[in-house]
């Protein structure tokens, strides 16, 4: 086989939680350019149509659902919606996440109520995923969006990096469960040139360039989506085939 392959999804279905836009929209492209046929997910159903016309434009198939992942039962539908497409899974990506009113919290300034938001979305939404897509595949990959947030401490984003972090930790649980027939990885993207991103540090998209007076990147950019796409069709392809429990920091050298 040559290496190219490697990367190839041909033949495979994937899901992608929180797809209708930024990230989640560049992994579900990225997948169905690597030939994988995708269920998209998002509680917005303009945006995932959208996203659909572009993955079957590529000659892939694309089926939404429209599905909040937070509330009770929440996955339900998408499992239903999945056991109908084919016998086994085969990728599965927890991607849905963010800052739920896009509002910087110090610690100290967080409710409960805000916290709770913010750990649901961000961590239990993780777990819950997990726990779907391990009851839908035989074989196959599961891809847990973290964050370079999880790392240290982050003033006026301590609950989103608490739950990132916590993502990390039950990433590698998750992998030691679910081997050796299901591979579970992270990936924590730096700085992305997304809406959300941006009101959480209180810049506007036009001025998306001043993000680098914030953090010093080395390579010189904002991440993209398509880049965050690209590092997800790695882990979903046999080419990390013997990669498991890690999270892979795409991040522009931040």
């Amino acid at each position: 086989m040559r290496i190219l392959e490697n990367f190839s999804l041909h033949g495979k279905l994937a899901v992608v939680t929180g797809a209708g836009r930024g990230i989640g929209k560049g992994i579900a492209i990225a997948l169905a350019q690597a030939g994988a046929d995708v269920v998209i997910s998002a509680r917005t159903k303009s945006q995932l149509e959208g996203v659909a016309a572009t993955i079957r434009a590529l000659g892939q198939k694309c089926e939404i659902c429209v599905a909040d992942l937070v509330a009770p039962n929440g996955l339900d539908k998408l499992e239903d919606l999945i056991a109908k497409q084919a016998d086994s899974l085969d990728i599965w990506v927890n991607n849905a996440g963010g800052l739920p009113d896009a509002t910087p919290r110090f610690l100290t300034r967080t409710s409960p109520e805000q916290w709770d938001a913010q750990v649901d979305l961000n961590l239990k939404a993780v777990w819950a995923g997990c726990v779907s897509a391990a009851r839908l595949m035989n074989t196959g990959a599961i891809i847990n969006l973290s964050s370079r947030a999880a790392l240290g401490g982050h003033l006026k984003n301590g609950p989103y990096s608490a739950a990132k972090a916590g993502v990390n930790s039950l990433t590698e649980t998750f992998a030691l469960e679910l081997a050796p027939g299901i591979r579970v990885n992270a990936l924590a993207p730096g700085p992305i040139a997304t809406t959300n991103m941006l009101e959480s540090i209180g810049i506007a998209k036009d001025q998306a360039d001043d993000v680098l007076k914030h953090f010093p990147i080395p390579l010189g950019r904002l991440g993209t989506p398509e880049d965050i796409g690209a590092a997800a069709v790695f882990l979903a392809s046999p080419a990390s085939s013997w990669i498991t429990g890690q999270c892979l920091y795409v991040t522009g050298g931040f």
